[in-house]
């Protein structure tokens, strides 16, 4: 299905690696403003899975802002709200607005939702960075979320999304950190957050099918002649950010020894050799089906041998490699079925 190229995994693990790295050295800073009872302190120990604000927060010097700083990396700082800002350092306010990655606008859904005052916040703050995600929270104790939710995004010119949440269950944080992801994806942060929060099973499944949509898109336009295609490069790519995401730590020489056992000891390349001689001409739409199901075996392989602490070497990989081919082929068929 695809033969193993020396240079091109050399190329995809090194170009991969650099672009992780790269990431790994930025940091995350989240902007939060609210009233006091919005639940910001609580939402944010769900969002991270872990008690960030346990140990209070850091005051700020001068302008009021109190920051909760996780890992070294992720910084949430808690500003003041605009009305309490002193004239004289209102400056010092607006520029850490404009440097956040993402502003984290709280209303009280079992308040009054969008005062007046938050209005003109949101309207101050819009100009300086319009990377506003509002969070709805303590929906537990509100009626009608939907018309709230309606009722804010027609205040906000419907360009901003509304995410309607309960820091005290937990409803919609995976929303919520799923918008979060999408704007740092942007900035390219995304894996910097992803790997230091504590629910990693939902990214990892999203780059997962993301990869097997591109092999499936790349194995349906094989080279001319040939039944080899190239996936090098989407599954080292896949496979390393995986490892990132789990900060399981791994070595150029682990990765080209699980990359061969993907490409060489797969059974993705039997079946399309057989199924290819049988049907003429259904070499690329077998080609494309094949190649996606084989990064998606490969990558459910690496996600639950992280997952449930199974050393992962080559018979390892191989043995669930088959086992979510095979599966996946089943769920394909009773789909059809």
């Amino acid at each position: 299905m695809s033969a193993f190229n020396e240079k091109d995994f050399d190329k995809a693990y090194n170009e991969e690696t650099k672009k992780i790295n790269k990431q790994l050295d930025k940091d995350i800073i989240f902007a939060m403003i609210g009233d006091i009872n919005t639940g910001k302190s609580s939402t944010i120990n769900q969002l991270i899975g872990d008690d960030v604000a346990k140990v209070g927060a850091r005051p700020g010097e001068t302008i009021g802002i109190d920051k909760y700083v996780y890992r070294d990396k992720i910084i949430f700082a808690d500003t003041p709200g605009l009305d309490d800002i002193n004239h004289t350092n209102s400056e010092e306010t607006f520029r850490f607005y404009r440097e956040a990655d993402v502003i984290l606008f709280f209303l009280n859904a079992a308040g009054t939702v969008f005062s007046e005052g938050e209005r003109k916040s949101f309207e101050t703050i819009r100009k300086e960075n319009k990377q506003i995600v509002f969070i709805l929270n303590k929906i537990d104790a509100a009626d009608d979320i939907p018309a709230l939710v309606q009722y804010v995004k027609e205040h906000t010119s419907k360009r901003y999304p509304v995410i309607p949440i309960s820091s005290r269950t937990g409803e919609n944080i995976d929303k919520l950190r799923n918008e979060i992801l999408e704007i740092l994806k942007k900035k390219e942060k995304e894996i910097q957050f992803a790997r230091l929060i504590k629910e990693k099973s939902q990214t990892a499944n999203k780059w997962i099918l993301g990869a097997s949509a591109s092999a499936t898109a790349v194995g349906a336009t094989p080279l001319p002649g040939s039944d080899f295609i190239p996936l090098t490069g989407i599954q080292v790519g896949l496979m390393i950010r995986l490892a990132t995401l789990y900060e399981k730590p791994l070595s150029k020489k682990k990765a080209k020894e699980l990359t061969i056992a993907t490409i060489t000891g797969n059974i993705g390349k039997t079946i399309f050799r057989q199924v290819s001689k049988f049907v003429p001409g259904a070499g690329s739409v077998i080609g494309g089906s094949v190649a996606g199901g084989m990064t998606l075996a490969m990558g459910y392989s690496v996600k639950y041998a992280y997952e449930n602490n199974i050393e992962l070497n080559a018979e390892t990989l191989k043995s669930l490699y088959s086992y979510f081919y095979k599966r996946g082929k089943q769920e394909e068929k009773e789909e059809k079925d």
